[in-house]
């Protein structure tokens, strides 16, 4: 077992140390690094950093993976903007209806990047269709929580 555990580590090591870019060359992990935690920081501000400063003690790995795969390799993508890319991802959260807190950080980060509160409601609402009524009420509790915070208001709608 302590083999296999090594073996899948090195693995691992190779794969984060080397990935493709996003034009296809390889890149080494200074660059993606550096890619993701501008990503994050734009995104997120602090807030991010915290979650991945929090992993260090137990799981550096995920911090490691989660700035350099998610916001290096993929957030940081040239296809979508970045409120595009938040959308998409409050959309997922709403829908998997078990992820609070980092629902609430991307819809602080959507904020962060020039998303319309309203926009962020909508898209809140269209999961009421696919992922069912309690996901897109739990969202928009996570939205309003946000909305509060931050002194955002959004026009009554009639």
């Amino acid at each position: 077992m302590a083999r296999l555990r090594a073996l899948l580590s090195k693995a691992m090591l190779l794969w984060i140390g080397v990935v493709p870019a996003a034009h296809g060359a390889p890149e080494h992990g200074d660059a993606r690094r550096a890619r993701g935690d501008a990503t994050l920081a734009r995104i997120t501000g602090s807030e991010g950093t915290k979650v991945v400063d929090g992993l260090r003690d137990l799981a550096p790995e995920l911090g490691n993976w989660i700035v350099d795969f998610a916001y290096g390799d993929v957030f940081s993508r040239p296809g979508l903007s970045l409120c595009t890319r938040e959308l998409a991802t409050i959309s997922a959260l709403t829908a998997l209806g078990n992820a609070q807190p980092q629902l609430k950080v991307h819809i602080e980060g959507a904020l962060n990047v020039g998303c319309k509160p309203e926009e962020i409601v909508e898209v809140i609402l269209q999961m009421a269709v696919y992922a069912g009524f309690p996901s897109a009420l739990n969202g928009i509790g996570a939205a309003r929580e946000v909305f509060a915070k931050r002194g955002v208001t959004i026009p009554a709608r009639h």
